[in-house]
Order: structure tokens, then C-alpha cells, then sequence
């Protein structure tokens, strides 16, 4: 009886142990949108309050109100989701046939082009983007098309499997079509399918959870993205990530011109009044992301299961 009962007391501290460190780790993923959350619905008071840190005396949307007004999110907002959606869809048929691709067929040189797609996730955005900036410079002078400011690099950049993290998109596709059986695509063979056939009637139709999982993934990082963004699109399309960074110099321009929620205090807590719109501006940038993620979230687990990739 003894042995058992200091083995369930030491499953129990382990047990215990486990629990410590994943709230632990959770802590500081939680941290920054528990921040976010309060700071943002904090009154005008709360927020110059040096007193008030955490829980609010007094709930108020007000910060949400300035910073929709700063935002302009109506146009914004809009313009972010419809070219995310179209970047999104590019890269997710793209990776879906190349991984389809380099799952079921041998080819000369495989082994290297899989490794260049590695290769292509390893090397920083920054060192790759001076030679595409080059390119689309050169494309624009020979053809005449206008490049910069306009959505065509990084559509061709989707399309040619270079969109934000390409690569995990196509493994992701590539470890799943592993995983279905070939001898689907032999009876599809037999019965006269051809390769493109059995791609769309077999393994899209298998991979549906997938699609979800790469779609969701590729439109949030497009999402978030700026860097590639800014030095392509600029200003030649107004997106809500490019707003939110800029947004000091919008909320100054907005104050300037008598608009509410304006800080005429100084110092420190003009500081933390700004960054109380700043919070606010930004969980409305993420509501849409919020929100697809409750619309698609028992699918996107699920998807998660079933590509193996449990631990990305």
C-alpha cells in the first residue's frame, strides 16, 4: 500500500510540475493581448492614472472609438482582407501541387529542387528581397508594366511558390500526400485518371482540412507582413498593418485637426494615452483574424492533426 501511495504522490508532483511550467509558458503568450484588452478599454482617467495598472475602475470603448477614427479601417480593413484572400489562394493551390508534386513523382534533380525549397525558407527576407526587387525593375522597364505600387510582385511571387514561408506551406502539403496511401492513385490510374485527375478527384478531395490549415496560414502571414509589403506596394494600396505602423503620425495628424480623444496632457501621459489608442487600433487589426479562427477552428485543429505538423 505504501509503494503506491508515494507513486501517486510522485505522478502528482510531476503532474503539478507539467501544470507550472505550461502556465508558465502560457503567461507569455497571454500576456501581451491580456495587456492589450486592458489598456484598451480603460477610460481617459484610468489611463493617466498612475494608480490604475491592470483592472479598470470603470469599463469604456472610448479608446475604440479614436482609434476607428484614426484608422479609417471601413477602407482599410477591406483592401487588407480581399488582397490577403487572393495572396492566400495563390500560395495554397500552388503548394498543394507542388507538394503533390514531389510526393508521387520522380524527376531529375528532385532531391536538389527539395532542398533549394529548405534553402528558401532558411535565408532571411532581406537578403533574397534585393535580387526580386531587381527583377521586378527589370520586368517593368522591358515590358512597361507598372510593378511598384501595384499587387502584381507578390501575386507572381504566390504564384511562383516565393509568398511569405512558401516552403513550410509546401511541406505541409508534401508530408500529408505521404501519408495517403499510393495505391489510390494506382486505382485511379487503372481506371484511366490521368495525373491531374487523380490530384483533384483523390488528393484534393482527401486534403480538404489541410486546404483550411494552409489558406489559414498563409492568410494570416500575409496579413501581418509589411516589409515585403511596404517595399512593393507602398502606398499604392492603403492596408491596415501599414495603417497601424503608422499609426503615431495618423493620431497626430487626427489630433491636429481637433479630433477627439486628442492629448493635451504632456509627458508621460500623452504617452500612455497614445498607447491606449495604439492597443485599441490594434485588436480591431486582428478582429478579422480573430474571428475566422472561431468561425474554423474545430476544422483547423483537425487539419493540424492530420498533417503531422502537431508541433509547429
Amino acid at each position: 500500500m505504501r509503494p503506491m501511495l508515494s507513486r501517486l504522490r510522485r505522478v502528482n508532483y510531476v503532474n503539478l510540475a507539467v501544470y507550472i511550467v505550461l502556465i508558465l509558458i502560457s503567461y507569455q503568450f497571454m500576456y501581451p493581448l491580456l495587456r492589450m484588452v486592458s489598456f484598451a478599454l480603460m477610460s481617459r482617467d484610468d489611463v493617466i492614472n498612475p494608480v490604475v495598472n491592470w483592472v479598470p475602475s470603470s469599463l469604456s470603448f472610448g479608446n475604440f472609438q479614436t482609434a476607428w477614427a484614426v484608422l479609417d479601417p471601413r477602407t482599410t480593413m477591406w483592401n487588407s482582407i480581399w488582397f490577403s484572400g487572393l495572396l492566400a489562394v495563390s500560395q495554397t493551390l500552388v503548394s498543394a501541387t507542388t507538394g503533390y508534386a514531389l510526393a508521387r513523382f520522380e524527376f531529375p534533380f528532385k532531391k536538389f529542387w527539395f532542398f533549394m525549397i529548405i534553402i528558401s525558407f532558411i535565408i532571411p527576407t532581406p537578403v533574397i528581397l534585393i535580387p526580386r526587387t531587381l527583377m521586378a525593375f527589370a520586368v517593368q522597364d522591358t515590358s512597361g508594366i507598372q510593378m511598384f505600387g501595384t499587387i502584381w510582385p507578390q501575386t507572381a511571387m504566390a504564384l511562383g511558390g516565393q509568398g511569405v514561408f512558401s516552403a513550410i506551406l509546401i511541406l505541409i502539403f508534401y508530408n500529408f500526400t505521404k501519408m495517403i496511401p499510393a495505391a489510390l492513385d494506382e486505382a485511379a490510374a487503372i481506371d484511366g485518371a490521368s495525373a491531374m485527375q487523380t490530384f483533384y478527384h483523390v488528393i484534393l478531395k482527401l486534403s480538404v482540412t489541410t486546404l483550411l490549415v494552409v489558406f489559414l496560414f498563409s492568410f494570416v502571414w500575409n496579413w501581418n507582413e509589411t516589409f515585403v509589403t511596404s517595399t512593393f506596394l507602398g502606398r499604392g494600396l492603403d492596408l491596415i498593418p501599414g495603417q497601424l505602423g503608422r499609426f503615431s503620425s495618423l493620431f497626430d495628424r487626427f489630433a491636429s485637426m481637433g479630433g477627439s480623444g486628442g492629448a493635451q496632457e504632456g509627458g508621460m501621459e500623452a504617452l500612455r494615452l497614445t498607447e491606449a489608442y495604439r492597443m485599441s487600433g490594434t485588436l480591431i487589426a486582428i478582429t478579422p483574424l480573430l474571428v475566422l479562427y472561431l468561425v474554423v477552428q474545430r476544422q483547423f485543429i483537425k487539419g493540424i492533426e492530420n498533417t503531422g505538423l502537431t508541433g509547429l
